[in-house]
């Protein structure tokens, strides 16, 4: 039976954030989503990587944007980079709707050459040097440094009073991985009160947790400053000719000597490692995809209490069509975005992004299709990606013979297919 909060929630219309208290209102982010994202490979060959689509619509960069919304930080900045037209155009349709007039932006901050050495954004730390200016501008008591590039849901103001309550220089958030994994973050030691005692970026050997001899301590990239500490940071760090300019490879191991350097573990609300995923490589990003198709995820979209926010596209909802003994059109356990059609086609464990049509006698089955994709008929497509504006020929199989896919397409180290318009001989521009 229903009971009457739960039918109350079903029947709200709005969203309810965290409440903007006096801690917020003094707090800037700042998002760093500038990465080429090169271990994606084709992915990002002509987008950023927190532009890559996710789970049918939404953009990596909506779940830290989320995050802040839904945490009541609405002071936001977003530093970008590479190829970052599609990611402009997304924050720019996406995340508009907040009024600058009562201190709510979210403001986007392109590489712009300002310093006097007129340079790119040479590390993470370089790039909030060369807004220093715009930083102080804002003139916040802290300072929020996010990854622009990991999927999971997190109230950042649990982080943020502990970093105040602690009298922390900074803080970083951290969460168990397993050794293998944490080659490819920052690990740290810590001592009995979170003190950080020691941080290597991405070691060949990480040092394992006491007692988890499986585990490691990872950082997240997630940074909580008091600012003028990391005013002095920055300014010192760009004088240092030896340095590369980045927070995991040169800030963080550097500073724990000489300043209060706070962990803080990132659990759910039963004290166990919450869920966070990076999304680096096409593997993991084809897992996470796949995890978002369980029958209960870890990762809940459907909570209403934290809505991930995005540009939602003007689409009819998805149809399927056909009820014929081998011509149906179905899927299960799948997320099928709206302007889909499956016309007689089966779907199985996979997510299908906006706009895609799969005809007739096709299979589609362990994969993610990102937007615009039409997929023939008598396709059967298995554990593949498939990047937006691809025309899958008919009869094309995938997925079953690696080997033969090679010679055609990318094929991943765990057996996942990454398909585009280029490998298959078609030219998007002569279609614009």
């Amino acid at each position: 039976m229903t009971s009457g909060k739960q039918q109350s929630e079903l029947y709200k219309y709005y969203i309810e954030p965290t409440m903007v208290t006096e801690l917020s209102r003094k707090t800037l982010v700042l998002i760093l989503a500038g990465g080429e994202g090169s271990r994606l490979k084709d992915l990002t060959r002509w987008r950023a990587k927190p532009a890559v689509p996710f789970a049918g619509k939404y953009r990596i960069i909506d779940f830290a944007l989320s995050n802040c919304v839904n945490s009541g930080l609405r002071k936001i900045g977003v530093l970008t980079q590479y190829k970052s037209h599609s990611l402009l155009r997304h924050l720019q349709r996406g995340w508009s709707f907040m009024r600058d007039e009562i201190g709510e932006f979210v403001e986007l901050l392109p590489a712009q050459q300002r310093t006097e050495e007129k340079a790119w954004y040479k590390g993470t730390a370089d790039a909030l040097y060369q807004n220093i200016d715009i930083m102080r501008r804002h003139a916040a008591e802290y300072v929020i440094v996010l990854g622009g590039d990991h999927i999971y849901t997190m109230d950042y103001t649990k982080m943020l009073i502990q970093h105040v309550q602690s009298g922390a220089d900074f803080t970083v958030g951290c969460i168990e991985a397993p050794l293998e994994e944490a080659k490819e973050f920052g690990v740290m030691t810590l001592d009995d009160d979170m003190r950080i005692s020691g941080f290597t970026e991405k070691p060949e050997n990480p040092t394992p947790m006491p007692y988890k001899p499986d585990l490691a301590l990872a950082s997240m990239g997630i940074y909580v400053f008091s600012t003028r500490f990391l005013y002095e940071t920055l300014v010192e760090d760009a004088a240092m000719e030896d340095s590369s300019h980045d927070f995991g490879k040169d800030i963080i191991p550097r500073k724990i000597k000489d300043s209060i350097a706070m962990a803080y573990a990132f659990r759910d609300d039963d004290g166990k490692p919450a869920y966070w995923r990076d999304v680096g490589n096409l593997d993991s990003y084809w897992k996470t995809n796949m995890e978002v198709c369980e029958i209960e995820p870890k990762l809940n979209l459907y909570d209403r209490n934290w809505t991930i926010w995005t540009y939602q596209t003007q689409h009819p909802p998805a149809k399927f069509i056909f009820d014929d003994e081998g011509r149906r059109g179905e899927a299960i356990d799948s997320l099928i975005s709206g302007g889909c059609i499956l016309s007689g086609a089966r779907v199985k464990r996979s997510v299908i992004s906006f706009a895609t049509t799969i005809e007739s006698h096709s299979i589609v089955k362990d994969s993610v299709v990102l937007p615009k994709v039409r997929i023939g008929s008598n396709c059967r497509i298995k554990k593949a990606i498939i990047d937006k504006g691809t025309v899958i020929p008919d009869g094309l199989v995938v997925g079953e013979n690696l080997e033969e896919d090679k010679k055609r397409f990318h094929v991943t180290p765990g057996g996942v297919v990454l398909i585009t318009p280029q490998m298959l001989g078609q030219d998007l521009f002569l279609n614009l």
